[in-house]
């Protein structure tokens, strides 16, 4: 009997083998495909810090070799007698930590007790400059070290967000699968499954339950192909073109993996503004879902978004170029994941392109533009089925205020626009504010040193906190400051959180030209004048959108005590920047250095931009200041137009953005929707990848890059003929297209 039991028991279990060895052999491939990208992100990430190791090391021996050994007495408090060092050739830190105790030993009148605090000094010293120095990536000269760098960060940056989320899940999945599959290994043979005991068998018929639940989960998900992918995408070779090519463009992108990687974060309190360490822990412990972005955030960026959501109704003040936009849209995008349906943008008529593209590329998020004529049906349309709706402050007010909840956030861009509660469009967004579940104020225009200002913003989102406010806050210092008003707002600097200064960031400025405008570039487009219409934008000042939106950028960045350099292809457009900023006036001025100014003359105009103090603007010509001037003076840059010629723009950025910046430079380039700057840097984008597809591949092409370059003569006609075409305007021969200027332009 006892023999036909245990018979029994084995068919049993051969039963259930069968059915669960499948099981466990899907589980088994899934955990090795987790843990395989696991792994390979893991080596993607210590290439980097091996490419850094050796550049990191000889920038801290440079930095030691440069401290005077009489720094030891800093650290010392002026106990060590050190003249018998010097005296010896061991001038530096450095070189005394190069010695070591034997050589120090040898020096007349130094015992071992000196030598010991000498040694114990010098490396306390040394582990402060390991821990501050920052390596920094000079596009402008690379050497084999850091180009081994940029193309181990190159791999990670290509693979993108999207890898890190992968690995991320990945992490997790193998974290729960192991113990699973450990339990489960007696199913997954039938001599194993019949010779366990009765506990094991249980224990591992729940294991395979789950395992099966897990592994059906996955596939739902296809995290499968989404583990291949990402191995591929981490396995892909970098080539050294390749990735300072990309480099340049993404510059903030690559410092900021770097930072992440090597551990070298910005000083936490910085970064997080300040707070009291009350708020900044409930900040902390806030969630941020990521599934709708597609964009990484820095620390101090997902620290900004976790703060809105945890505070509710803020202001966030980060200085000019710290991200504020991304920030928004990490919170919008949060919010989405989360099942909210119903957003609200508030910005200048200038910016408002730019959001609606920002929120595109940048999220999954519907986005409806609010804005013009059918500004109503538009409204409609978005309570009706939802999404982000982007409209201007004026426009705002001609909207029903929302019932209670149904917005879950009101983000106001520009909002110190709104200071004055006199103005209608002021109490329009209050009115906003205090109806939706959230609201946002943006403004990278400091508040600290005007609270009556400051007060009206804070009154539309915590008017208690608001009547608290009083002038011995701000008198009482910045952290005084923004302790008392800590519940609402946060701001940030750029010195603070960027610690790989200086780094490039570009922005594209686009702008939906004016009435006015749209008649000057129609006039120019009947003429078939190429660079008229560059220009027409700057044709009628009084109604230019692209002239008001320079305007702000410079008052802005004069507020934050920026010099601004602002380059134009046209004298023209010189003259009516520099009239229309001399007539805000507040801003010194400078130039214009154009083409027929001397040699000297252009390095003395220069030379009194940079010694000017505090906040200057320089106009300068493109051609005449892109090249042989070093102008790292100004952090912010202006290009008023397109260039028909990427290098010309690459060449102005890099006055600016060389060594000697102290601050990160922010460019800004004026772009016009729906007409010739469209299409030329449409254009120009096929262009630079048609480049990138051949000349890179080939010495030959490589050496004459005009083998696959548009002339300029044969892109100015094909884009006035285009738009001749699309405005519905008889052809007109093209004129003033070969030149380096034309007509009133002309260098």
């Amino acid at each position: 009997m006892r023999w036909e039991d245990a018979a029994r028991r084995q068919k049993g279990a051969g039963r259930v083998g069968r059915r669960e060895r499948e099981v466990v052999g899907r589980g088994v491939r899934l955990g090795e495909a987790a843990q395989g990208v696991v792994a390979e992100y893991g080596r993607a990430v210590e290439a980097v810090r091996e490419a850094l190791r050796p550049l990191h090391d000889a920038l801290v021996e440079r930095e030691l070799g440069a401290i005077p050994v009489a720094r030891l007495q800093d650290v010392t408090e002026g106990r060590l007698r050190l003249g018998g060092v010097e005296r010896s050739g061991f001038g530096t830190v450095g070189r005394v930590l190069a010695a070591g105790p034997y050589r120090l030993r040898q020096i007349p009148g130094v015992g071992q007790r000196t030598v010991d605090q000498i040694l114990a000094a010098a490396h306390r010293l040394a582990e402060a400059v390991h821990e501050t120095v920052a390596v920094r990536i000079d596009v402008d000269r690379p050497e084999p070290g850091t180009t081994a760098l940029v193309m181990a960060l190159h791999v990670l940056v290509e693979a993108g967000p999207d890898a890190r989320r992968a690995v991320d899940r990945a992490a997790a999945l193998a974290e729960r699968l192991g113990p699973l599959l450990a339990d489960a290994r007696p199913a997954g043979g039938r001599l194993r499954m019949a010779l366990a005991g009765r506990e094991k068998r249980a224990r591992a018929l729940a294991a395979v339950a789950e395992v099966r639940a897990l592994v059906e989960e996955a596939e739902q998900a296809g995290l499968a192909e989404l583990f291949a992918q990402t191995s591929v995408d981490l396995l892909r070779p970098s080539a050294d073109l390749a990735a300072w090519a990309d480099f340049e463009l993404r510059s903030a992108e690559y410092y900021g993996l770097l930072a992440e990687v090597s551990g070298r974060l910005p000083d936490a309190a910085a970064a997080e503004g300040f707070l009291p360490e009350e708020v900044a822990e409930r900040v902390r412990n806030q969630r941020l879902d990521d599934s709708r972005r597609r964009v990484s955030l820095r620390g101090y960026q997902a620290f900004g978004a976790r703060f809105v959501l945890a505070q509710r109704k803020v202001i966030l003040g980060d200085e000019m170029g710290l991200g504020k936009t991304v920030q928004a849209i990490a919170v919008l995008a949060h919010l989405a994941a989360e099942g909210r349906d119903h957003f609200m943008v508030v910005c200048p008529a200038s910016v408002l392109v730019n959001w609606t593209r920002e929120i595109e590329a940048r999220s999954a998020l519907p986005v409806r533009v609010l804005h013009g004529p059918d500004r109503h049906e538009a409204f409609a349309d978005w309570q009706a089925q939802g999404g982000v709706g982007v409209t201007t402050f004026d426009a705002l007010r001609g909207f029903p205020a929302p019932d209670g909840g149904t917005v879950s956030l009101l983000v106001v861009d520009e909002a110190h626009s709104v200071k004055n509660p006199q103005a209608k469009r002021s109490q329009a967004v209050a009115l906003w504010a205090g109806r939706c579940e959230r609201a946002l104020l943006m403004t990278g225009t400091p508040m600290e040193n005007r609270v009556a200002e400051f007060r009206n913003l804070v009154g539309m989102l915590d008017p208690r906190l608001a009547d608290s406010l009083g002038e011995g806050d701000a008198l009482a210092g910045s952290v005084a400051f923004r302790t008392a008003v800590a519940p609402v707002y946060l701001r940030r600097n750029q010195e603070d959180v960027l610690t790989e200064l200086p780094s490039l960031q570009h922005t594209d400025e686009w702008e939906e030209l004016s009435a006015s405008d749209e008649e000057a570039y129609r006039e120019a487009v009947r003429a078939g004048n190429f660079m008229a219409m560059r220009r027409a934008a700057y044709l009628r000042p009084e109604k230019s959108a692209k002239l008001e939106r320079l305007r702000e950028i410079v008052q802005e960045a004069a507020a934050n005590g920026q010099k601004t350099v602002v380059f134009s292809h046209f004298k023209d457009v010189l003259t009516v920047v520099e009239q229309a900023l001399a007539a805000t006036g507040g801003t010194p001025l400078s130039g214009p250095l154009t083409g027929s100014v001397p040699a000297g003359r252009r390095q003395r105009i220069v030379d009194d931009f940079a010694a000017a103090t505090g906040p200057a603007v320089l106009l300068a010509q493109i051609q005449a200041a892109g090249v042989g001037l070093n102008l790292q003076a100004a952090s912010v840059v202006v290009l008023c137009e397109p260039q028909i010629k990427p290098t010309l723009e690459h060449q102005a950025v890099a006055r600016a953005h060389r060594m000697g910046q102290v601050r990160p430079v922010r460019v800004h380039r004026l772009l016009a929707t729906g007409g010739v700057d469209e299409r030329l840097v449409r254009m120009l984008e096929r262009k630079s990848r048609l480049f990138d597809a051949y000349a890179r591949r080939s010495a030959v092409a490589e050496a004459t890059p005009d083998a696959v370059d548009v002339s300029d003569t044969e892109l100015a006609r094909r884009i006035v003929e285009e738009e001749q075409e699309r405005l519905g305007l008889e052809k007109e021969p093209v004129t003033d297209s070969g030149g380096s200027s034309g007509g009133s332009g002309r260098a």
